[in-house]
């Protein structure tokens, strides 16, 4: 039987996967394949936990009044993380603005993945139901798989971006 701890754990391997990624990358010297692979999986990982995410947990959080002001403002974060995300992929790697749009999105992740952590899921676990942990569990791990498939870098500078 799933549970709530469960559930947040699986986010948790998710998030130490990315936070690896991230410091894999942060040591990665110009342009190159290694560079190249490194932003590909974690660009993939990012957008098809945040997509399972949001299916999983956060149309959950949404029916329950209590955190739907915490939802909406982490769905706001996956979205600025993605256009940030796909500014980095349009952005040469030879360059010096690479690295600081890197470090910027680094710094904005970590936060986002701390808040939700610390913050948002021993809060939402206060009003889960046992049947709104069965079905997060499922979700999510159906959805990640499904959203892995179709996720792409898909390199957009950052003012040519919709809102």
């Amino acid at each position: 039987m799933a549970t709530a701890e469960d559930i947040f754990e699986r986010l948790k391997q998710d998030h130490d996967r990315q936070r690896e990624l991230l410091a894999q990358l942060e040591q990665t010297d110009g342009p190159g394949e290694e560079r190249l692979q490194l932003l590909e999986q974690f660009t993939l990982d990012a957008k098809s936990h945040a997509a399972a995410e949001e299916q999983a947990l956060y149309s959950t959080m949404l029916r329950k009044p209590e955190t739907t002001d915490e939802t909406r403002h982490s769905v706001a974060e996956h979205h600025e993380i993605e256009v940030a995300l796909n500014d980095l992929a349009a952005t040469d790697m030879a360059s010096g603005e690479w690295m600081d749009k890197f470090k910027e999105l680094k710094h904005d992740y970590l936060h986002h993945i701390e808040e939700e952590e610390e913050d948002h899921f021993p809060d939402f676990e206060r009003y889960l139901t046992q049947a709104d942990e069965v079905h997060m569990r499922e979700v999510f791990d159906q959805r990640k798989a499904a959203e892995r498939e179709e996720a792409e870098v898909t390199p957009e500078k950052r003012e040519d971006a919709k809102d």
